[in-house]
């Protein structure tokens, strides 16, 4: 059954901006939840704007790609959605980069390829710009009238895969590194080497790339230039299943193996490690020199469905309804999602001992918040300490204060979406 407040809506033919906000929430999570059920961590969700009202902005597809060598799964160009800035902000520019899981096998990028996560043929030709890249003060109020560009997500590896990993007879390219500086440089010629403020973000997988290439977004721009990065929902743990087993640091293992993402990871840390650790989060921020903010849930419901909980160590699916609706979670369930809360916290431990970092980790049960104008900067967005994200984010970017809002446990925080989607 639907959230009776979304299936209320749907009966309902004139719909307010707020009813469009709140139903595009309770859908998006909807699809999330019956997309995981069909998938695996290969299929990560797809953080798509679903608010009607957002202004749509144009693809562009990047020019000389063949040339460049940049190029999606499937050999086509990759893409990015640019709208310019004005007055106050001319000179700023956010960059966001697009989520979508990953693929860690021959037979997961092939099937990757022939959707909008691995070439620009299935991708939309415009998308719209909300949350973090409204155009709104109301909604976005410290980057509104910042040059705000979304880039998307087609090569499976957090724009981290290498052309050295590609196996022969095989139509897949592993690119993401070339995508990513030749996006790059192609925004630096439009006007971003001058920048004078600029941040990079982006959500879950793509939150992720965020991380990876956070240092090098520094280099790229002056030494004037401030520049921070901001994760969102991309703070992936490396934390045992119920069963016992590591189930994402095997998934890891594949996808780093696969495209060659070593080669863009910390070298240090590769060195010492099994480079595959070197792609979760809490080793990659400890190597992080660029201020960098964190948006993430305690209950992730996208690591709970595929980390902690994956359908393969639920046989005789106890956890089926918690899984997909923390208000069905047992006690003595969720007691094992504080925990996981826990194992998070402790993880972001030595994060909020350095003064330029900064966190919002709120108690939703929700994966991607700054996407969305409703859980981004609202009337009805998530708060901790009466600060939405947008105003806590403000707040660390800009100086204004030190910002660690860590929310108290579940089900203290009334403000979260914890949608019912079973």
């Amino acid at each position: 059954m639907l959230n009776p407040r979304v299936r209320a809506l749907i009966r309902s033919r004139k719909w307010a901006k707020k009813d469009w906000a709140i139903a595009a929430v309770g859908l998006s999570i909807i699809l999330v939840a019956l997309y995981s059920l069909t998938g695996s961590l290969r299929r990560a969700p797809l953080p798509y704007d679903l608010t009607p009202t957002a202004a749509l902005v144009e693809l562009t597809l990047l020019r000389n790609a063949r040339d460049l060598g940049a190029l999606c799964l499937d050999g086509s160009a990759p893409g990015y959605h640019f709208q310019r800035g004005y007055g106050s902000g001319s000179s700023n520019w956010v960059i966001h980069i697009e989520g979508g899981g990953w693929c860690d096998s021959l037979s997961s990028c092939s099937s990757r390829a022939g959707t909008a996560l691995g070439s620009s043929k299935y991708m939309d030709k415009q998308v719209p710009f909300s949350g973090i890249l409204s155009n709104q003060p109301s909604e976005n109020p410290d980057f509104f009238n910042w040059n705000r560009v979304k880039i998307r997500y087609c090569d499976g590896a957090s724009l981290a895969g290498h052309p050295e990993s590609e196996l022969k007879g095989h139509r897949l390219f592993f690119r993401g590194q070339l995508i990513w500086k030749a996006i790059m440089d192609e925004l630096l010629s439009a006007g971003m080497s001058g920048a004078k403020q600029a941040l990079l973000s982006g959500c879950s997988a793509g939150g992720l790339a965020t991380l990876i290439h956070c240092d090098d977004f520094r280099e790229l721009l002056p030494k004037v230039t401030t520049v921070k990065c901001l994760a969102d929902a991309g703070f992936f743990l490396d934390e045992k299943d119920i069963s016992g087993n590591r189930t994402m640091r095997s998934f890891y293992h594949n996808v780093v193996q696969l495209q060659g993402v070593a080669k863009s990871l910390n070298q240090d840390c590769v060195t010492k490690t099994e480079p595959s650790k070197c792609m979760f989060p809490e080793e990659i921020v400890k190597h992080i020199r660029t201020p960098v903010f964190l948006v993430n849930p305690a209950y992730d419901f996208w690591q709970i469905q595929h980390i902690l909980v994956p359908q393969t160590s639920d046989p005789n699916r106890n956890w089926q309804a918690c899984r997909l609706n923390i208000r069905a979670c047992s006690p003595s369930l969720l007691e094992v999602l504080q925990g996981f809360r826990g194992s998070l916290l402790k993880a972001l431990s030595e994060l909020q001992e350095i003064k330029e970092s900064g966190l919002f980790i709120n108690s939703c049960f929700i994966h991607c918040q700054t996407w969305l104008t409703e859980t981004w900067h609202s009337q009805n967005s998530p708060r901790i300490n009466t600060k939405t994200i947008a105003e806590s984010v403000g707040d660390w970017y800009f100086n204004r204060k030190e910002v660690k809002r860590i929310d108290c446990p579940y089900p203290c925080n009334p403000s979260c979406y914890n949608m019912v989607f079973g």
